[in-house]
């Protein structure tokens, strides 16, 4: 960072239990004992009202973590790649992950990874505590969004949607990506149970807030609470896409 150039000012808005949209020029470092060699913002916290943990993460080359994210009792947790490549492992498995790549492991397992090449890294975190079925459990999934064909999104031919993980009771959650041609929209103004957390991987498009239609870019990170009104729709000459997690799967536990 340096001196400012002009009057401070942001984008970012946060209402706490509602939604918050966290722009890239906002971000502040935040130092975590189980990772080395990494610029890291927490974007979506407990703190906000949210019920899982994201990181965006920035890996120096020989960054990574000392020894595992994600594995205090009962979390699950996810990693994406969203440029360069890491070296990532869960319960014993190791693999290769580029740009889309992703992670998955189940509670308490724990993941890790490192930055093994001589460029910088950049990716995605996520850790949830993981609501049991009787019958059920999550295991170790890994994949990239390269190799999933896209769908076309409540049949509709210019949104498309890709399922990272299976779409099955044993997860109590999933992440997708969501990508709308220019002029593609959600069908409705969605207003659900589940939360989100978004990362803005390409374009722009124009996103309601509960009652606040706002502007949105690459790089953009955005969290809804339960019941915030919302819906999208892209902007520009590119698609508008971003990956978001989804809880998914559980009865409301009262």
């Amino acid at each position: 960072m340096a001196y400012p150039k002009d009057l401070l000012s942001t984008r970012a808005i946060v209402k706490p239990g509602m939604y918050a949209v966290i722009p890239k020029d906002g971000l502040v470092n935040n130092v975590l004992p189980c990772l080395n060699g990494c610029r890291t913002s927490i974007v979506a916290s407990p703190k906000m009202g949210a019920s899982f943990v994201m990181y965006i993460c920035d890996v120096q080359p020989g960054g990574g973590t000392i020894g595992s994210f994600g594995n205090a009792q009962g979390e699950e947790a996810f990693l994406y790649v969203i440029s360069g490549a890491v070296k990532a492992s869960g319960e014993g498995r190791e693999f290769s992950l580029a740009a889309g790549g992703y992670l998955f492991t189940p509670p308490s397992a724990g993941l890790q990874f490192k930055n093994e090449s001589s460029e910088a890294a950049k990716v995605l975190l996520y850790k949830q505590l993981y609501v049991p079925c009787e019958g059920f459990f999550p295991y170790l999934y890994s994949g990239n969004v390269n190799d999933i064909a896209y769908r076309d999104y409540e049949d509709m031919a210019n949104v498309h949607i890709k399922d990272l993980l299976p779409v099955e009771l044993n997860f109590d959650m999933n992440m997708h990506i969501l990508s709308f041609d220019p002029g593609g929209c959600h069908p409705i103004v969605e207003t659900h149970v589940q939360e989100h957390g978004m990362y803005i991987l390409q374009g722009e498009g124009m996103y309601l807030m509960d009652d606040v239609w706002m502007g949105i870019k690459k790089d953009d990170f955005i969290w809804f609470g339960a019941y915030a009104a919302q819906c999208a729709y892209g902007v520009g000459t590119e698609p508008f896409t971003y990956i978001y997690s989804k809880d998914c799967n559980r009865d409301v536990v009262l």
